[in-house]
């Protein structure tokens, strides 16, 4: 009987209690979530993530929409895969999603979140974005980099020249191109890294770096989605970040201690290149109110710089040769353009690029089918949005799938076919305002060196077209050239291509 009572009076506690918590706890409103598939316990969606993850989006796209709910591990994603939900996120409310969340290859690659790219929004992002804006990618500034940019090119056709009429994998001397141009622009010389002992590094060792950079910083780290796996490294990305972050460390402290005792050697010195004006940003009160520029500021800018300037515009241009060999038509087209432009008798100008149109459509169509980075870098909600009549957490990491923009039916026709005529005739915009083409982004991220990169792919694919005719290694034909996928940060041809370059032009033009 006592255990009765005993068990009846616990029953009203427990019911009692119940209904004291109902009536006093606040109600958590139903949230109207954009739809996706189901996670799984632990790892949530990361299972849908194939070898190529912008594909694997493009494909939950087909299914669930332009605005679809993912959980990566222990934390909500929203995969933005369409041109409407885009402008939302990247225009619309710009203000709520323009930073980024935290990672190891932030941490670790980027002297902790001490580079543009990787720094979090606010008063330190800031200051970086108008270092870039205002001290390296002006207008005054990039035009002060154009005598690098044409002695870089002569060489570059010289190079190509010198192995003519026999094959030649085109992949090399497009990062070779890249990596001149922009180490020239960022550190003035290339004595720290050549093909001599004498150098820091190897350019060979160099390339082989940022190439590890490239496949890190695009790499799904699944210590970053269940961040008790972390302390494990179970893919071993975190050691490889390591390594790469100490021996590229090691190499831009050398080039900063030079340039430091370079200024220090000089009474009225005149800065030379970017590492310059850095350091004298670093050294200069007025730029350090508020937010303080470190050495490691300067490594991770120095850093976002030869990676972002090496590899995007290198990957263009390949994949424009990869998408012309498949099309002589093309080809054929394209060198019209440019003899009746520029004519026999001399390479391709800045001058000469307003008026190559159809140059302008193939780099364009290039962007839209191959953007070189398929995914942008991830945004971050930093409150609660509502998007679209969606309800996007604060916390959530959003990634904008600028691969399946590309290829939007209702934006394209024949989205997967290569068509630089889609683009004749049309004001073309790849600066951000045509949220169906954002090769570069949007609003507070976009990149700010896209137009640098774009004088790059236009020296470089002009003039192969307008000095080479591009043949085919015996016994391969134009539908054998592969078109699949290589993932990473930036995406190159799986399978690089081999061509006989052979000269069109005046010898003396190549010397």
């Amino acid at each position: 009987m006592e255990n009765s009572q005993a068990l009846v009076a616990s029953l009203c506690v427990i019911a009692l209690a119940f209904i004291i918590s109902k009536i006093f706890s606040k109600k958590q409103p139903t949230r109207n979530l954009p739809p996706g598939p189901k996670p799984w316990p632990i790892i949530g969606n990361l299972n849908l993530l194939g070898s190529v993850p912008h594909e694997s989006l493009h494909i939950l796209s087909q299914k669930y929409g332009g605005l679809i709910q993912l959980k990566f591990g222990n934390f909500p994603v929203v995969a933005v895969s369409s041109p409407k939900m885009a402008e939302l996120v990247l225009k619309t409310h710009d203000d709520v999603f323009a930073s980024r969340p935290a990672t190891a290859a932030g941490k670790y690659l980027s002297y902790n979140y001490s580079d543009m790219t990787w720094s979090p929004y606010g008063s330190y992002w800031r200051l970086t974005r108008k270092i870039c804006n205002n001290e390296i990618f002006s207008a005054k500034k990039m035009e002060s980099f154009d005598s690098v940019r044409v002695e870089e090119t002569k060489m570059f056709l010289s190079r190509l020249h010198s192995v003519s009429r026999k094959p030649v994998m085109i992949k090399d001397h497009l990062s070779h191109y890249s990596l001149s141009c922009t180490s020239r622009i960022v550190m003035s010389s290339n004595k720290y890294f050549s093909s001599s002992d004498n150098s820091v590094f190897k350019l060979e060792e160099l390339q082989n770096l940022l190439e590890e950079s490239f496949l890190l910083h695009g790499a799904f780290n699944i210590g970053d989605w269940v961040p008790w796996l972390s302390r494990f490294d179970v893919q071993g990305y975190v050691k490889r970040m390591k390594a790469l972050a100490d021996k590229f460390g090691r190499f831009l402290e050398h080039v900063i201690d030079d340039h430091i005792a370079s200024r220090a050697a000089q009474k009225d010195f005149v800065p030379k290149d970017v590492t310059d004006v850095l350091l004298g940003l670093l050294e200069d009160p007025s730029t350090n109110v508020g937010v303080k520029l470190t050495k490691n500021s300067v490594k991770g800018m120095l850093e976002d710089l030869l990676t972002g300037g090496t590899d995007t515009s290198a990957a263009l241009v390949e994949w424009a040769v990869h998408e012309l060999v498949k099309n002589p038509y093309i080809i054929n087209k394209a060198k019209e353009e440019l003899n009746r432009v520029v004519g026999r008798n001399r390479w391709a100008e800045d001058n000469d690029f307003p008026k190559l149109s159809y140059l302008e459509a193939i780099i364009a169509e290039t962007l839209r089918l191959h953007p070189p980075g398929t995914i942008l870098a991830p945004h971050y909600a930093m409150e609660d949005c509502n998007v679209a009549g969606y309800d996007v957490a604060k916390g959530t990491s959003v990634l904008v799938n600028i691969w399946s923009l590309g290829r939007d039916p209702n934006s394209w026709d024949e989205p997967e076919k290569f068509s630089p005529e889609r683009f004749e005739g049309k004001e073309i915009d790849i600066s951000g305002g045509n949220f169906a083409l954002l090769p570069f982004g949007s609003g507070r991220r976009k990149c700010p060196g896209y137009k640098l990169g774009l004088k790059f792919t236009r020296s470089m694919l002009a003039n192969l077209l307008h000095g080479f005719d591009w043949k085919l290694p015996d016994g391969m034909k134009p539908e054998d050239v592969c078109l699949e996928e290589q993932y990473g940060l930036i995406v190159h041809p799986k399978v690089p291509l081999a061509l006989i370059m052979e000269p069109t032009l005046p010898t003396h033009l190549y010397i």
